[in-house]
């Protein structure tokens, strides 16, 4: 019985071999020898003389191996040397891939392969010779419940952000993340991607059943599928804007956007300074002080509080002296607790 090196050489034939690549009958005959014996060895060329065999163990052959032409090869001896990334193969033999199915019958597989896989969902119909991949067809209608768990194997290895989420979403989102934290019962928690997607039938159904594809996730809304973890039952839903609200009405007459996405998880009110004259506490939600970031008239910082009444005792007197000389035309009245509240210039008030 023949067998040909893997490593260079001719290997051990004899005069008469048939021409390189091809297979005598002692070949086939040691090929279904070695495959028998060993058909987790069974392995299938994937080009300049690299091999799979049925184990999932990367194989290779010499330069001048007579098998780098053979697609397929029972792989008697091989070894690894110390952190290398595939098998040297030492001695091997052809065979056909009739041979392989046969030898290595226990290790056939076919059936769907539905998955999450370099971003996106792959759908096929594949058979498989332990590792090998023999055939693959994409799968028209593949089984709808593979299709979902795989989508969200995808939103758990890249995140909630494969869905579309508005300002308006993210905004909700946050909000329900304060009062989950703040007042707890009812208000789901919402601030980790693994939470969400711990509720994902409660809030993600129907869309995510219909879904097929990472484009077909990038068109869920975001912000309407929250809106079903709101606390409906309880009758607690119909508080979010008394609790949490988007915006607050201030002295001036604006309606200025509440900060729920602060890392320290307080809400933040940023406003003009002269737009809050006359307020004396610092307004709250959900029972919590927000804090109050005064801006300048070029819209920057120019004090952060969450105690408006001691500001403008103290504080205020500091910001007047520093700023009302580099904005002459804002106001800057000393007892800011009588003022009239505007968001004009001295100019717009003499009108």
């Amino acid at each position: 019985v023949f067998f040909s090196r893997g490593g260079g050489g001719g290997g051990g034939g004899g005069g008469g071999r048939p021409p390189r690549g091809a297979a005598a009958p002692d070949d086939l005959a040691a090929g279904l020898i070695a495959a028998l014996g060993f058909p987790e060895r069974v392995a299938k060329a994937r080009g300049e003389g690299a091999l799979l065999m049925a184990s999932g163990t990367a194989a290779e052959l010499g330069d001048g191996s007579r098998l780098r032409s053979a697609p397929w090869l029972a792989v008697a001896v091989a070894d690894r040397p110390p952190h290398a990334a595939s098998a040297r193969v030492r001695l091997g033999a052809v065979i056909d891939e009739d041979t392989a199915r046969a030898a290595a019958a226990h290790l056939l597989t076919a059936g769907e392969e539905v998955r999450w896989e370099d971003g996106d969902l792959i759908a096929r119909a594949a058979e498989r010779l332990g590792a090998i991949e023999l055939s693959v067809r994409p799968l028209r209608t593949p089984d709808p419940a593979l299709v979902r768990a795989a989508l969200l194997d995808g939103l758990r290895a890249e995140g909630l952000g494969l869905l579309r989420w508005s300002p308006d979403a993210l905004t909700l989102r946050a909000r329900l993340g304060f009062l989950h934290r703040t007042l707890g019962g009812a208000w789901p928690d919402v601030a980790e991607d693994r939470a969400l997607l711990e509720r994902a039938d409660d809030w993600l159904e129907p869309e995510l059943s219909r879904a097929r594809r990472r484009a077909d996730l990038g068109r869920i809304d975001a912000g309407q599928a929250l809106n079903r973890l709101l606390p409906w039952a309880t009758g607690e839903a119909v508080r979010l804007d008394e609790l949490a609200p988007e915006r607050l009405e201030v002295p001036s007459g604006s309606r200025i956007r509440v900060d729920y996405t602060a890392e320290h998880g307080q809400p933040v009110l940023a406003v003009k300074l002269q737009e809050l004259f006359g307020l004396a506490e610092t307004p709250r939600v959900a029972g919590v002080p927000v804090l109050v970031h005064l801006l300048s008239p070029a819209g920057r910082p120019a004090a952060v509080t969450a105690d408006l009444a001691s500001f403008w005792q103290g504080g205020y007197r500091a910001v007047r002296a520093e700023l009302r000389g580099r904005y002459p035309k804002h106001p800057w009245p000393e007892d800011p607790a009588t003022a009239e509240p505007t968001r004009h210039t001295n100019a717009r008030l003499r009108r």
